[in-house]
This record gives structure tokens, C-alpha cells and sequence, in this order.
């Protein structure tokens, strides 16, 4: 006797035909595919961080300009910050989710930046204001295509910008503020 045969006999299996099915099947398992929805729902588990990120961005082109920004702006940049998420997802509902992500932060950085240029009547601002935001919706975006390493890839790019900021953050003479 062979022992596979040996060994499904000794089981009480006797029958060639089982014994071939149980024996030489191969299993393979696909990841499940990523519809729009869990795609969307993946980039608001994000939003929170790149809002943050955005009105801590705004802090510090505030002090750094000294061109203050009232606080219905800030709600105003909120609401379209928030409204990326409603685009994205409505978007990509006919066509793509990478074609509707493109859309949806190009449309959400052209109106945030635009309204940066009213309130602050400097293109520079408005210009490095749309390169912050397309730094981290390019992040955000790099993260949702990573599936093994977007834990590590995430966790090293927040060091990095808590890094910028931090040292950004030293430029600033903080106690001139108590002054006035």
C-alpha cells in the first residue's frame, strides 16, 4: 500500500475517490475586493488627521503672516474640508474611486486656496496653502493604496510632518503674543 492510502485506511477512509478529493485539493484565498464604499469609508477614518493638520497649517500661516483669519473662515474651510468626503464618495459612485479621490481634492484645494488668496490678498500664501493640502491628500492617498505596509508608511509620515511642524513651531516668537 502507498502510505497516503495506508494512512486513509488506517482513518477509515478506503475510498480512492475521497481520499483523492480531501488529498490533492489546493486552496487558495483572494483578498476581498475594496468597493468604493469601504474605500470612502477608509479615507474618513483620515479626516480627522487632515483637518487637524489643515487648521494647524492655518495656525501657523496666521502667525507667520500676521494676516489673521477670523473664526466663521475657519468654519467655512471646515465645511469644505468635510464636503471633500460627500464629493468623493458621490464621485465615485459613477465613476472611479482614484478618478473621484483626483477630483475631489483638486476641487477642495482650488476652493480652499482660492478662498486663502480673498482673505490674505497674497498668491504666495494661497500657493503654499494648496501645496500643504496636496502634500497630504497625496499622503492620504498613498496610504489607501498600501495594504501591507500603510501602518509604517503612515506612522513615519506623521512623524515627519510633527517633525516639520515642531521645527517650524521654533521659528515663532511665541511670547510676543502675551504682549499684545
Amino acid at each position: 500500500m502507498q502510505p497516503l492510502l495506508v494512512f486513509a485506511a488506517a482513518n477509515g477512509v478506503t475510498d480512492s475517490q475521497t481520499l483523492a478529493n480531501d488529498y490533492d485539493m489546493v486552496q487558495i484565498n483572494f483578498l476581498p475586493n475594496v468597493d468604493n464604499y469601504q474605500k470612502s469609508t477608509r479615507v474618513t477614518k483620515y479626516g480627522a488627521l487632515v483637518i487637524a493638520l489643515t487648521f494647524i497649517s492655518l495656525v501657523f500661516m496666521e502667525i507667520i503672516k500676521k494676516q489673521r483669519v477670523h473664526i466663521i473662515q475657519y468654519v467655512l474651510i471646515g465645511f469644505a474640508m468635510v464636503l471633500f468626503y460627500a464629493l468623493l464618495l458621490a464621485i465615485s459612485e459613477h465613476i472611479g474611486f482614484n478618478m473621484a479621490y483626483l477630483i475631489a481634492a483638486i476641487a477642495t484645494i482650488v476652493l480652499i486656496s482660492s478662498f486663502i488668496k480673498a482673505i490674505t490678498k497674497d498668491m504666495k500664501s494661497a500657493l503654499n496653502f494648496a501645496a500643504i493640502l496636496t502634500l497630504f491628500y497625496t499622503f492620504i492617498f498613498v496610504l489607501l493604496q498600501l495594504r501591507d505596509y500603510s501602518l509604517i508608511v503612515g506612522t513615519v509620515g506623521l512623524f515627519i510632518i510633527l517633525a516639520v511642524l515642531m521645527r517650524l513651531s521654533t521659528k515663532i516668537n511665541w511670547y510676543q503674543f502675551e504682549k499684545q
